[in-house]
């Protein structure tokens, strides 16, 4: 399958409109940190025949796919097999010292869902894998099979903000005591088995927030993106702009909070006057998180849970 029938990009048009005003002028640089199948790099090369693309992705697949699709666009595409919080070390290499546009549309991409084999959806059975670079790290399986009940039970709360965590993690070691867990079926019984009655009634498939806690834990996706949000600002020239597509609230309130930070003024209490030094970096372009509009969701349901966020670089950091 191309990865044009796989992949219908979110929130395109309003991550081109955000960009747009950064990325007119010749020579503009643009960075898609979470490329999977190309559609918004496409999107932002088509629409802005004068800038630059530098694209990286964790997963060899999401890159080849990717490739065939940007290859019209020859070397204004550069694409990178990295994982997003290595921005830095990237431009560093590729000699670019800022950039005039930066997108991170989180999560797991359309291809990443839709291929059984990998392990990410619980709607059907297949190995627990889930690792977005199936060239390194640990298996969902293994941190099942491996991991003590007290990190399981605080990564299914912390990652999956599940509230039967401890209900899970009980019945994962009684079975993983009898046979180590591979598929995903058999993990999607247990919690449907392990849950009340209650719970099972309302907010759709059971088995998500584990999923989503477990993928986040195999991929390392907060901890990745502590560090790459900040990166981005820092790589983004005056009058460059970030957006950022989110789809949990733990991804959000994390953009939330950086881009919050960057837009604050950190001048001690009582000044008269605030030096330029603790003037903010940022301009917030979003009141809040925005969100897609019914009309997409309807097109789309994997664009219901998006929380889009955006800003501007307004100032150079202090020395």
């Amino acid at each position: 399958m191309s990865s044009n029938a796989l992949h219908v990009p979110v929130m395109l048009q309003r991550c081109l409109d955000m960009l747009a005003p950064a990325l007119a002028e010749p020579g503009a640089v643009v960075v898609d940190c979470t490329l999977g199948l190309g559609g918004h790099s496409e999107a932002l090369l088509r629409s802005f025949p004068a800038a630059r693309l530098i694209a990286l992705d964790r997963d060899t697949d999401a890159l080849r796919l990717a490739g065939e699709r940007l290859a019209p666009y020859g070397d204004r595409a550069t694409l990178v097999h990295a994982v997003y919080d290595e921005l830095p070390e990237v431009l560093d290499r590729l000699g670019v010292p800022r950039v005039q546009g930066v997108l991170f549309d989180l999560g797991v991409s359309s291809m990443q869902l839709d291929e059984a084999e990998r392990g990410f959806a619980y709607a059907q059975d297949a190995p627990l894998d889930m690792r977005m670079d199936q060239t390194a790290g640990i298996s969902a399986a293994e941190v099942l099979n491996t991991y003590p009940p007290g990190d399981l039970v605080r990564i299914l709360r912390t990652y999956g903000e599940e509230k039967f965590a401890k209900k899970i993690v009980d019945a994962v070691v009684r079975e993983r005591d009898k046979e180590p867990f591979s598929n995903s079926a058999r993990l999607v019984e247990l919690i449907r088995e392990a849950l009340p009655q209650a719970a099972k009634r309302t907010g759709g498939n059971p088995a998500k927030r584990t999923f989503q806690a477990l993928r986040i834990e195999v991929n390392g996706e907060l901890a990745v993106l502590e560090r790459a949000v900040p990166a981005a600002v820092a790589a983004l020239a005056v009058g460059g702009r970030i957006a950022v597509l989110s789809y949990h609230s733990l991804e959000d309130r994390l953009v939330k909070r950086v881009l919050a930070a960057g837009a604050a003024n950190t001048a001690p209490p009582g000044l008269p006057v605030v030096p330029e030094r603790y003037q903010p970096r940022l301009k917030l372009l979003t009141r809040g998180a925005e969100l897609p509009t019914e009309e997409e969701i309807a097109e789309n349901r994997r664009a219901a849970p998006a929380r889009f966020r955006g800003a501007e670089r307004i100032r150079e950091d202090a020395l």
